[in-house]
């Protein structure tokens, strides 16, 4: 993320997120801050700790898409998780230290297909030459067998013209490598059956490494003495596919060659240790009441739990130890029942930074609407124009769409932005249903257009809770 300074992150997400800049510039400074960090000597390197955020506001307002978009822009390893899905350790539940094991997995996943993007030329051509050697040994096997068979018996010339038509330029036996070659690159060949040889250790159909396949309960045989990963033991076994499907299959075991596995879990543990983001949303919900007796395990348990891994801790996962002293964690939560000193006082302590996110207005909606990269009317035109139907949302349209959003989240839930997904999609249902049907047509989205469409359904109060 060299190129990006706090300024230029900003920029960047108000592409896609409509206001909350206050939220906008911590982020950009606590992700700029631990660029600069790497940049410093050693010694003061690690006692420089990266500032976690508390994120506070109501949904729907943006939380969760800055996090989001924000690590897809500097392409670091991000996992989202709500923290209600955690229980106390010792009861039965999610323990807080998977969420190490799954970012650290996610990330091995996105350095293994990086790198195989990097091989992928050469394994291509290494899986062709043996799928063609696998041919040649064959089709010459079979000559000869023809061959000995047609010295035996006749009519020998009935059972050779068997062979598959796209050979049939004469017997198999002289049937040449370089002819076999371009029949293979062109796929010409792809329904004619072939014997490979494949791995017993490494199951057919999946384009990836057993170690970055393997469930993360699997039978510890597997893993060598260093419990750095497993290695297959099992030899060769002959499989007879298509040739499409043995040239993924070979594809897989050449890049696999290729690559230098253990470089790859190595970047994998430490870019997830120097970029890893976790976005722990519904945070507030860990603020239960008070209990007289015994431990609250879905609460102050799961705060308590999560400290080291804030604070900083070595986790072993499946990859090796993983350091979460410098992974950035970013938590939401309404805190619409409590606040945020009703977490527990280490806890608080962790979060340093504090932002708090303005509900959205009906200005906002209509911002919402219109101005992000991906937004709501530029999706739904795109899709409808598939079906050869232009759709256009006038001025007044958009308003009446945002005030009728503010209006619904007034009178039920306020569920921020999402209420436009809900009445834009009741907006257009018909127009979606009918599409194949109108192709060619012109379909102006305006205040009288969106009133006909949803206007009944808001002035229903008791029939808009079940449809908006």
């Amino acid at each position: 993320m060299g190129e990006f300074s706090p300024k230029t992150i900003v920029q960047e997400l108000d592409k896609y997120i409509v206001g909350q800049r206050e939220a906008k510039r911590a982020v950009a400074i606590a992700l700029s801050n631990r660029e600069r960090r790497r940049k410093l000597p050693p010694e003061i390197r690690s006692e420089v700790i990266p500032k976690n955020i508390l994120m506070i506001g109501p949904t729907g307002v943006g939380k969760t898409e800055i996090a989001r978009r924000l690590a897809a822009m500097i392409n670091a390893p991000f996992i989202k998780v709500e923290a209600t899905k955690f229980t106390e350790v010792g009861y039965v539940g999610r323990d807080v230290e998977s969420i190490v094991h799954d970012l650290v997995e996610m990330c091995a996943r996105k350095v293994y297909h990086e790198q195989l993007k990097q091989v992928e030329s050469n394994a291509e051509r290494l899986a062709t030459d043996r799928i063609v050697s696998y041919l040649y040994q064959q089709m010459t096997q079979r000559g000869r067998k023809a061959v000995e068979k047609g010295q035996q018996a006749p009519g020998s010339n009935a059972r050779l013209a068997k062979s598959p038509p796209i050979l049939s330029g004469g017997p198999v036996s002289t049937v040449t490598r370089e002819r076999l070659a371009k029949l293979v690159a062109s796929r010409k060949l792809e329904d004619h059956f072939v014997e490979i040889e494949v791995s017993d250790m490494e199951p057919g159909g999946m384009l990836f490494d057993t170690r970055l396949d393997m469930d993360l309960e699997g039978d510890g045989v597997w893993f060598d003495d260093s419990a750095r990963g497993f290695r297959g033991r099992g030899g060769q076994r002959k499989k007879k596919v298509r040739v499409k499907e043995a040239r993924r299959i070979l594809l897989r075991e050449e890049a696999n060659k290729l690559l230098d596995l253990d470089e790859v879990l190595d970047r994998a543990v430490s870019d997830t240790e120097e970029y890893g983001l976790v976005f722990i949303d519904e945070i507030d919900k860990l603020c239960g009441p008070k209990m007289d007796i015994g431990r609250d395990v879905s609460g102050e348990g799961v705060q308590r739990d999560l400290l080291p891994l804030l604070e900083g801790t070595t986790v072993m996962t499946r990859y090796g130890p993983v350091n979460t002293e410098h992974i950035l964690f970013v938590a939401a939560g309404t805190f619409s029942q409590n606040k945020p000193s009703d977490l527990i006082p280490e806890l608080q302590g962790r979060f340093p930074l504090r932002v708090e996110l303005s509900p959205l207005t009906q200005e906002d909606f209509e911002r919402i609407l219109t101005e992000p990269k991906n937004s709501l009317t530029s999706q739904y035109a795109a899709l409808l124009s598939t079906e050869g139907v232009s759709l256009k949302f006038t001025r007044d349209g958009i308003q009446e769409i945002a005030r009728l959003a503010v209006l619904m989240n007034e009178r039920m839930e306020n569920i921020g932005a999402r209420r436009l997904f809900t009445i834009i999609e009741r907006l257009v249902e018909d127009l979606s249903f009918t599409a194949s049907e109108r192709k060619g047509e012109r379909v102006v989205i305006d205040a009288d257009y969106v009133t006909q469409q949803v206007g009944s359904l808001v002035k229903d109060e008791n029939l808009s809770r079940y449809i908006l």
